[in-house]
């Protein structure tokens, strides 16, 4: 026996669905509706699609296969998709109702309400994608978009008007649907394959109006019924006499009501009540999920709609009227509903794009290991996500990381970042103008004078990007290296550079002497710029000075959390990198980070190498596309000197070239970072090796903003995992302490007062050793001290150049094949703003080479009774000191006199020497 739903067709009614699922396409739940209930067509719209888009993983899969596109550009392949999937199942209902039924809808995007010429276009570009003769695109009766429907009806195209509440709109939609048909026919175009339905809102009306009817409970329940009645009567007017008799005998379809928003939303009334009530010939309705259950459970089919326009003066007038004399205007009703539609249309369709960039995010990143591990990591976001672990990191709830109230107040001063995508936007416009207003004042150079989270952010964008057309070539100064100082120095002309003087505190020694000396050298503050917190001392400095123009930052966030800061964006900016776009995607990230569950890849990354870490595997290895290789360095401060403190921390490992299964021990963990949506071949590979390994992909440069905020929120969260503050730097601070000694030192009593000439415990090769222990061979007691589970760290005090560091990578790869464990490579002082904090707060498991020479020459500070060659050499002192009080397996290889390439050369064929290694050819 036919139920209810099926029925319907026997009083002239189709029974649309208003849903769809991916999934119902897969598993051929649609089709069974069509077979066993009668289906005769589908409506879709945003919030549908965003319900389908967040349950699931139905969509993953061509998620994943377009995520370099725009969001709204992979909605869209997704949504068409379906629709198409829609269109062939229901394509036997329309073939045999010649052309009259089987229809699906898709909703031109909300935004365009109002925009008629951005409707027409989208409503024709979906109308060709779908290309599907049953498919229907869905345009508003906002008075705006009445001309794209007539538009679109007269080129052919299948319109479902929608968002239809009162009357005047339904004669403005039948009058375009009838004007568009006589069009078609005055160019002798077809006419019999048009098809279009008018989609008249019930329930809203009544959820509207029964507010009002306090006075008259009489009424309530009714005007959405009477007000579709009405609507009823006049269809049966337009779709009859001679206008309409003409384009019927032209073989036209009379424009059929469809019934939209028939689920009650008052429980009071019957759940079948607008379902009832509206049965009638040339009529749609398009049911929900509930009302589908109810109406095929207890539905009571009739030809309702003809027997109200039997009785409409006794049934459907005394309701109208009623409605007028207690004050009702239901044209106010409709319009007023209307805008609410397309507010609430326009808001899930956001919600939907953001979900998407959210599901975008989330996809971007996978995380594989051996079952043991990838247990851990599993169980670690689990209980994090369990115990709220993001909302409380939005929350900024400090006890989060710590229970002590002291500790809790100063990380309340450190969680600024969090705001950062958002609250940078505002000051896009102030860093763009800056950046042009240096561009107009002829500037072709920008110098950074800044350490640690000041220069390393800045240095990933000028790698990346590289110099745009109209941008400044943006060279990066992190050093007190006076060789480093000159090259750059030689790379400029001083006339038409800008230097950015970069400082959180206002107080770093380094940026203050390498302005110092550049001011001596360009004493104009147009040629000066700052970005440090307010009330620096910097800050005093730089308005005194009249530089060009002063950035303060906000003073919640840390240094190493600055990258989406003025600290970041400022340099950005000169080099000619769209910082707004930088943003947005950062804000994608956020978003996805404020996620429950297995959706917030900050979490369950965080999580992950938080839990490894503290079963053993601390060694976080960074693998990336060459293109990102600096990300690499960046990543070294934010992990190091976040979790590197009570004796643990995870020992980031950035710039080591992937080597054979045998050179890695059990403490590795791997993260391959890729560009441009490729996957990296060296990830495979990495997965081969059975390690645990995090692949993060980013779509294109400006993903970069992506990263920095995933990577800023997992490291707080694998901080909370590894029990420490992840904003504070405990130890950074006695290496300056001992460099400030050593200096007071050399201008007391000189060089020899400072400790500079002290003799090497050996010296063999040109190269002069120092160790704190007495040793007639300090390499090979260094050497001998390294265990499994250690690392080896090489601390060079060099000149920063391509060549230095060729030699160096071929060091370290050297030290990591023949001794099995994770190595890093730092240049002085710029690692004292990076990993120094680990080396001296982390676990006793770093092995610490120490390599330095004296610098060809010697360049003045101004102000001070040295120059950058004594601050350097202090600097490497009093490093070496804060080693040696920490009890660090230590030894410092001088390299004297040659250069600084050939002197690592030679130090890598001593360790070879040392271990009995065959020495490969020197790079």
């Amino acid at each position: 026996m036919p139920n209810p739903l099926q029925r319907l067709h026997d009083f002239g009614q189709s029974f649309w669905y208003d849903n769809i699922r991916r999934e119902m396409l897969l598993d051929g739940g649609l089709a069974r509706m069509v077979r066993e209930d009668g289906l005769r067509g589908l409506t879709s719209n945003p919030t549908i699609f965003a319900k389908a888009l967040a349950q699931g993983t139905a969509y993953d899969a061509d998620t994943r296969r377009l995520w370099t596109r725009p969001a709204e550009e992979i909605f869209l392949e997704l949504m068409i998709s379906d629709i198409q999937g829609a269109c062939d199942v229901l394509r036997p209902v329309y073939d045999a109702s010649g052309g009259t039924d089987g229809f699906c809808s898709i909703e031109v995007f909300p935004d365009l309400a109002r925009d008629a010429a951005g409707t027409m276009a989208q409503a024709r570009m979906l109308w060709q994608r779908v290309n599907r003769p049953n498919v229907m695109v869905k345009i508003p009766s906002t008075p705006e978009c009445i001309p794209a429907i007539a538009a679109c009806l007269s080129e052919g195209i299948n319109i479902n008007i929608t968002l239809m509440f009162g009357f005047a709109s339904y004669q403005a939609v039948v009058e375009a649907y009838l004007g568009a048909l006589e069009k078609r026919l005055a160019a002798q175009q077809p006419v019999g394959k048009l098809a279009s339905v008018a989609s008249l809102f019930v329930s809203r009306v009544d959820t509207k109006v029964d507010a009002r009817l306090g006075a008259h409970p009489e009424l309530q329940g009714k005007a959405g019924i009477a007000n579709s009645r009405r609507m009823y009567r006049h269809f049966e007017q337009a779709f009859a006499g001679p206008r309409w008799e003409k384009l019927k005998a032209a073989g036209a379809h009379p424009q059929r009501l469809l019934w939209a928003s028939t689920s009650t939303k008052n429980p009071q009334y019957p759940d079948t009540l607008y379902a009832d009530a509206l049965i009638g010939a040339h009529t749609v309705d398009t049911m929900p999920d509930a009302t589908v259950e109810a109406f095929r459970d207890h539905g009571k089919p009739a030809d309702r709609l003809g027997e109200a326009m039997a009785n409409y003066a006794t049934e459907v007038e005394p309701v109208l009227a009623g409605l007028a004399q207690a004050g009702i205007d239901m044209e106010q009703v409709a319009l007023e509903l209307q805008n609410e539609g397309v507010d609430s249309f326009e808001k899930s369709f956001q919600e939907l794009i953001a979900g998407l960039k959210v599901k975008v995010a989330a996809l971007s990143q996978t995380i594989g290991a051996p079952a043991a591990e990838m247990a851990q990591a599993t169980a670690a976001w689990k209980q994090l996500d369990g115990a709220q672990a993001a909302a409380k990191v939005w929350k900024k709830d400090a006890a989060f990381w710590s229970a002590d109230a002291g500790v809790q107040a100063k990380i309340a001063n450190r969680l600024g970042w969090l705001a950062l995508p958002q609250a940078m936007q505002a000051r896009v416009g102030e860093v763009n103008a800056f950046a042009a207003e240096c561009r107009q004042a002829g500037y072709k150079d920008a110098v950074l004078l800044g350490m640690g989270g000041s220069s390393l952010a800045p240095e990933v964008f000028r790698d990346v990007f590289g110099t745009a057309k109209d941008g400044l070539r943006v060279h990066v100064l992190d050093t007190t290296n006076p060789d480093q100082i000159a090259t750059v120095e030689a790379a400029v002309e001083l006339k038409k550079t800008l230097f950015l003087v970069s400082s959180k505190s206002g107080g770093t020694i380094e940026p203050n002497s390498l302005f110092a000396y550049f001011w001596s050298k360009l004493p104009d503050g147009a040629h000066f710029a700052a970005v440090t917190d307010a009330g620096t001392s910097l800050e005093k400095l730089a308005r005194a000075h009249k530089f060009r123009h002063v950035f303060t930052n906000p003073g919640d966030i840390g240094g190493r959390y600055s990258a989406l800061s003025l600290f970041g964006l400022a340099p950005a900016a000169l080099g000619g990198v769209d910082i707004a776009q930088l943003l947005a995607r950062a804000q994608e990230m956020a978003a996805a980070c404020a996620a429950a569950g297995e959706q917030n890849p900050g979490l369950r990354l965080g999580g992950a190498i938080g839990a490894w870490a503290q079963a053993g595997r601390d060694k976080l290895t960074f693998v990336t596309s060459p293109e990102l290789a600096s990300v690499g360095a960046w990543l070294e401060q934010l992990i190091a000197e976040s979790t590197g403190k009570q004796g643990r921390g995870i020992v980031p490992v950035a710039g080591e070239a992937v080597g054979t299964a045998a050179v890695y021990g059990g403490d590795r963990v791997f993260a391959a970072i890729a560009l441009g949506g490729a996957r990296d071949d060296a990830a495979a590979k990495l997965q081969a090796l059975g390690a645990p390994v995090a692949r993060l992909e980013l779509r294109d440069k400006y993903d970069l903003g992506r990263e920095f905020f995933r990577w800023e929120f997992a490291t707080a969260i694998a901080g909370a995992v590894l029990g420490i503050n992840p904003f504070d730097e405990p130890n950074v601070q006695e290496s300056k302490d001992n460099t400030m000694r050593v200096l007071e030192q050399y201008l007391q009593g000189g060089a020899a007062a400072a400790g500079f000439g002290a003799p090497p415990a050996a010296e063999r090769g040109g190269l002069r050793w120092f160790a704190p222990a007495a040793s007639p061979d300090p390499l090979a007691a260094w050497l001998g001290s390294v265990q499994a589970g250690d690392y080896v760290a090489i601390m060079a005090y060099l000149e920063r150049d391509a060549e230095t560091e060729r030699a160096l990578e071929a060091l370290r790869l050297a030290l990591r094949d023949r001794l099995q464990v994770a190595t890093t490579v730092g240049f002085g002082p710029r690692f004292l703003h990076s990993t120094g904090q680990l080396h001296k707060g982390g676990a006793n498991t770093g092995v610490f080479l120490q390599i330095t020479a004296p610098p060809k020459r010697d360049l003045p500070i101004p102000g001070q009774q040295y120059g950058f060659a004594t601050l350097l050499q202090a600097q490497a002192m009093g490093d070496y000191e804060s080693l040696e009080q920490h009890a660090r397996r230590l030894l410092r290889a001088d390299l004297g006199t040659a250069a600084p390439a050939d002197g690592v050369r030679g130090l890598r064929e001593a360790v070879e020497l040392a271990l009995g290694a065959p020495m490969a050819k020197a790079r």
